[in-house]
């Protein structure tokens, strides 16, 4: 993991340890939300990407009625990058992991499932539109996944190994 000190401005602030946790909490709670279950932790690999690369997040459906499997055929040149930017995020999201459940804002079972402590105020929207758009697709990308078969397919599907 690259030291602070050494990371570009933009790889800070837009992989920091909280932004991506929040990601992956908003996801988790869309998740669970679907389920009942906490999120594999597993689909953290994937959310991440999905969610913080912006190509990849405006091309995301607008709602979990398309199937995966649709959306990347629809979407063959983001899905040929996927794997390359899964591969380049596994540290920020084991790094956000890390943060999230040091700062109470995600628990992981046991199982391996991913569950969100944090609780958004009512109506409360982020500052900047940048990050609203981010925790919105994340949670849509929690329900999105949740409709999945298992993570299996959804590895499958965008062309990465767990």
């Amino acid at each position: 993991m690259t030291a602070w000190a050494n990371r570009s401005p933009i790889a800070a602030a837009m992989l920091n340890p909280a932004l991506v946790a929040a990601v992956l909490a908003t996801a988790a709670q869309g998740y669970e939300k679907e389920t009942g279950q906490g999120m594999p932790w597993s689909l953290s690999f994937v959310v991440a990407p999905m969610v913080l690369h912006q190509s990849t997040r405006q091309a995301l459906p607008t709602s979990t009625r398309t199937h995966l499997a649709v959306w990347a055929g629809k979407n063959p040149l983001v899905r040929a990058g996927f794997p390359a930017r899964a591969q380049a995020l596994v540290d920020p999201v084991k790094e956000a992991t890390r943060f999230g459940l040091a700062h109470r804002a995600l628990t992981l079972e046991a199982g391996g499932r991913l569950y969100s402590t944090y609780q958004r105020p009512r109506g409360y929207r982020p500052p900047g539109q940048q990050l609203d758009q981010m925790l919105r697709k994340a949670g849509l990308v929690g329900r999105w996944l949740a409709k999945a078969d298992n993570p299996a397919t959804v590895f499958a599907v965008l062309g990465v190994t767990p």
